[in-house]
C-alpha cells in the first residue's frame, strides 16, 4: 500500500516538474501577447497594431476551443508516454512472475489505445473547427 502511494506520488511529481515550464511559458507568452495589443489599442486605434481585434465571437470561440483541445491533448499525450515508461519498467522488474507482466503489458496497451485516441480526437477537433470557420466565412 505504500509502495502504491509512494510510486503515484513520484508520477505525480515527475509530471509537474515537466508540466511547470509550459504553463509558465504559456503564461508568460499570453501576458506578453495583452500588453502588446493594448499599447498598440492605445497609440493607433482602430489598427489593432497587428493584433486579431475581431469582434466575430464565432472565431474567439473556435480559438478558445481549439486552444483548451490541443492542451489537453498534450496533457494527456505526456501521460501517455510517461506511463508508456512506467509499463516499461513494471515489465523489466515483473522477474517472470505472469501477473506482473500481464500487468505491465495492459498498462503499455492502455497508454498507446490512449494515444490513438488523443491523435483520432485532435484531427476530429481540427476538421470540424476547419469547417464551421469554413461555413461561418461562406
Amino acid at each position: 500500500m505504500i509502495s502504491k502511494i509512494r510510486n503515484i506520488l513520484t508520477i505525480m511529481a515527475v509530471s509537474a516538474a515537466l508540466l511547470a515550464p509550459v504553463f509558465t511559458v504559456g503564461i508568460a507568452n499570453a501576458q506578453i501577447q495583452e500588453q502588446l495589443c493594448q499599447g498598440a489599442a492605445i497609440d493607433q486605434p482602430g489598427s489593432g497594431g497587428g493584433c486579431n481585434n475581431v469582434d466575430d465571437a464565432g472565431s474567439s470561440v473556435q480559438k478558445v476551443a481549439s486552444d483548451v483541445i490541443n492542451l489537453l491533448s498534450w496533457v494527456v499525450g505526456v501521460i501517455s508516454v510517461i506511463m508508456i515508461i512506467v509499463g516499461g519498467f513494471r515489465y523489466i522488474t515483473s522477474g517472470g512472475a505472469s501477473d506482473k507482466v500481464t500487468g505491465a503489458k495492459n498498462t503499455i496497451i492502455y497508454a498507446i489505445i490512449g494515444l490513438i485516441i488523443v491523435a483520432l480526437a485532435q484531427f476530429i477537433v481540427n476538421f470540424v473547427l476547419a469547417k464551421t470557420i469554413d461555413a461561418s466565412n461562406n
